[in-house]
């Protein structure tokens, strides 16, 4: 099975716009794609980074749940260095999607909220998987509070 079947079976659906495998989760599978900023049919797409793995996606789905959101929206308006650090992430994000393709319609447009709110942690997840430790600051914390997402069973 090719890395677009596994993210199909992972997603229930065709993915759209895959540019490449931004991550793979430790038992093999992709668990983050790198999509393109313009979908074939023209439609710009800010979402560079997806989440693809159904374990990792559920476990983001159970700390949104559980509010942990409102708490990293809550310490973002209240620690000057951590709102300087989750710019830096924006920024990166921007970067990163604008060496794929210059899309002049979300040319400041990030996601999950970047550079100013919190939303969707499977976002902030996919980003600091992608990008590595220390870029994203949510994406590092849901990523320590989920591991090991893996080791129930691989996802496909």
């Amino acid at each position: 099975m090719d890395d677009l079947d596994v993210v199909e079976e992972q997603l229930g659906r065709r993915p759209r716009g895959v540019e490449k495998v931004a991550h793979r989760c430790p038992c093999g599978n992709p668990d983050v794609v790198e999509t393109k900023p313009r979908l074939d049919d023209g439609t710009p797409f800010p979402t560079l980074y997806y989440l693809t793995c159904p374990h990792a996606t559920a476990a983001c789905s159970r700390l949104e749940s559980a509010g942990v959101m409102r708490d990293m929206q809550e310490r973002l308006s209240t620690d000057p260095e951590l709102a300087a650090h989750y710019a830096k992430a924006h920024e990166d994000y921007l970067a990163r999607r604008k060496q794929i393709e210059d899309v002049p319609e979300i040319t400041r447009v990030s996601a999950g909220g970047m550079p100013d709110r919190v939303k969707c942690l499977h976002v902030h997840l996919a980003h600091a998987l992608a990008a590595g430790e220390g870029v994203n600051p949510f994406g590092d914390e849901v990523r320590k509070a989920i591991e090991p997402w893996w080791q129930a069973a691989p996802c496909v």
